[in-house]
């Protein structure tokens, strides 16, 4: 049987197909994707379940003329083979190659960069209206968004908007109520009600004046088709609900849904995951971070634990399945959450905000306004900051020195290792006068016997590493392992090394101290040079009037790509050999 997939390189050669043609090409383009995802990796259960919409859209809708966007942009793979990226799918999300979500600049059928969700609607709007304005009567516009995503205040606003507009817009929700762990939240009971047949006379989506069509069966592409057409000729805003299972076509990313939305490397054929060999090294952060929160809710009542959507990515999981009366899982709610905690804190809990550092930036109103400006001892536990790897710009944790570090009333710290991580998840749940965001990075740590006993440690202070006199390197966070082991290898040269876990409040004795004993001073950092751990340096030193060689090094300004972690430190010249290279220049 010839191979279809073969001779398509855009929705063009898709449209010469017959209708019947069209199973055999979403049987070949579902083998595609689980052919590349298993040896490089990636989100494989979201695009899978999207592989019969995938192909209806591009089919009836003239693509790039129509707009279409996905929401989020995890479902994608699929689009991203037919409108011409086929031939370097291979390089999907590696260095250099095409990036894991929608990109504007990468191909003209990308209509919008979706990186973080439920912001589908809003843009697809904004182009809708735009075409009006210009008279484009005939041009559609199509947004596919989870039902994980439509519940999140954004999308919410956008529905509010479009229902009040004559806009030819049609929002496509799909629904399979998973986004990466189990969807939650009174919509999705909802949603349950509407499959079942049970739901209330009144449609919601109804009510907010959208022409709404279903649900029907996702994956019977003939329906999809149908219903695709149908909908084409009519005008206005539209809603198509459409019922899928994500993972479809491998019977293992069916079953686990939460492991196969990026299950890292598998067998094609069988499905099973390649065991990755774990044994004697060090945990994960966010698993220190789960683990800390069980040990220390066990013994404070008022410890709670929150996260907008990532309990098994933030480990937060180990406390819902602990103490599910205490922990919470809001759905992707960013600012929901932020201001959820500091409602609880007003009344004497504890709460733990366990959010991704690139999605806390998606709430900082509430940290300012409802947390911060009322001075609410919120403990914020950031994850995933600092460069994040193949997820790339849109999830790069890289700015939240910079952004935190300006606000007033905010402690921010970022430990060295696990144990400091430990430590001031006990200190801060004793009772803090401020609130403290405390960011740590993704993947393992760099302790085996991290598991002690936790101790309370004094705000702002820093503590020296290594003796020396004549450079001085200042280092926050996990990255000052890298300067311990560039100090023991640049024995031969005079090197201090100091940790300073609290970037805000900074220890303003011993940094006198050191600008006053040392004629270099090199700051490290995983964050962005601008505004972050480094500047803070350098404001401390302009207002005491000391005047040093201060070398920052972070991340530039710009955007930074996808790639592996060790190869963006190259790029961005975070690496053991451009610091080393630098302090044997001045040495």
């Amino acid at each position: 049987m010839e191979n279809l997939l073969d001779h398509i390189t855009n929705p063009k050669d898709l449209k010469k197909l017959s209708k019947e043609q069209l199973r055999q090409l979403a049987q070949e383009l579902r083998n595609f994707i689980i052919d590349i995802v298993a040896t490089k990796e990636g989100h494989l259960g979201a695009s899978l379940g999207v592989v019969e919409l995938t192909i209806a859209l591009h089919y009836v809708f003239n693509t790039p003329y129509d707009k279409l966007i996905w929401d989020v942009g995890h479902q994608a793979y699929g689009h991203k083979i037919l409108t011409g990226r086929k031939e370097i799918f291979d390089t999907n999300r590696q260095l250099g190659g095409i990036s894991g979500f929608p990109k504007i600049t990468e191909s003209e059928f990308d209509a919008f960069g979706t990186g973080h969700s439920s912001t589908a609607i809003s843009a697809i709007l904004g182009m809708a209206i735009a075409s009006q304005l210009k008279g484009e009567k005939e041009r559609q516009h199509i947004a596919v968004i989870g039902d994980a995503s439509i519940a999140s205040g954004m999308a919410f606003e956008a529905l509010n908007h479009l229902g009040v507009t004559d806009c030819n817009v049609l929002v496509v929700l799909n629904d399979n109520a998973i986004g990466i762990d189990p969807s939650v939240g009174a919509l999705k009971k909802y949603l349950t009600n509407v499959k079942k047949g049970t739901a209330k006379e009144e449609n919601i989506f109804e009510c907010l004046n959208l022409n709404y069509t279903g649900p029907i069966d996702g994956h019977n592409l003939e329906l999809v088709l149908s219903e695709l057409e149908r909908l084409k000729k009519i005008s206005g805003p539209k809603l198509l609900h459409i019922i899928t299972t994500k993972g479809k076509g491998l019977r293992q990313a069916e079953e686990n849904q939460v492991t196969y939305h990026a299950p890292g490397k598998f067998d094609k054929t069988t499905g099973e995951l390649f065991k990755k060999i774990e044994a004697q090294q060090p945990p994960k952060f966010q698993d220190v971070f789960g683990k800390t929160i069980v040990e220390l809710a066990n013994k404070n009542e008022k410890i709670v634990g929150i996260t907008p959507a990532m309990p098994s990515g933030s480990s937060l999981k180990f406390m819902m399945d602990e103490i599910p009366s205490r922990a919470f899982d809001v759905g992707i709610a960013e600012q929901h959450a932020v201001t959820l905690a500091a409602g609880m804190a007003t009344q004497g809990l504890v709460p733990f905000c366990n959010i991704y550092s690139t999605f806390l930036q998606r709430a900082y109103d509430q940290v300012i306004h409802d947390v911060a400006l009322q001075n609410l001892p919120v403990i914020f536990c950031l994850d995933r900051a600092g460069l994040v790897g193949q997820d790339g710009a849109t999830h790069h944790g890289v700015f939240d020195i910079a952004y935190l570090r300006c606000i007033p009333n905010l402690i921010l710290f970022s430990p060295l290792n696990e144990i400091a991580l430990r430590n001031i998840m006990f200190t801060a749940q004793l009772g803090l006068p401020h609130p403290i965001a405390i960011r740590y990075p993704r993947g393992r740590g760099v302790l085996k016997d991290w598991q002690q006993p936790m101790r309370k440690i004094e705000i702002g202070k820093a503590a020296k590493i290594k003796s020396g006199k004549e450079i001085a390197i200042l280092s926050t966070g996990p990255i000052g392992n890298m300067a311990i082991e560039i100090t023991n290898e640049l024995k031969e040269i005079d090197i201090a090394h100091y940790d300073f876990p609290f970037i805000k409040p900074l220890d303003s004795k011993m940094l006198k101290q050191i600008l006053k004993n040392h004629s270099h001073i090199i700051t490290m950092e995983d964050g962005v040079i601008n505004g972050g751990f480094g500047s803070a340096i350098l404001e401390f030193a302009n207002a005491i009037h000391f005047q040093k060689n201060i070398k920052i090094f972070g991340v530039p300004d710009g955007f930074i790509e996808h790639g592996a972690i060790s190869e963006l430190y190259k790029i961005v010249g975070l690496d053991k050999k451009s610091i080393k290279n630098y302090i044997k220049e001045i040495s």
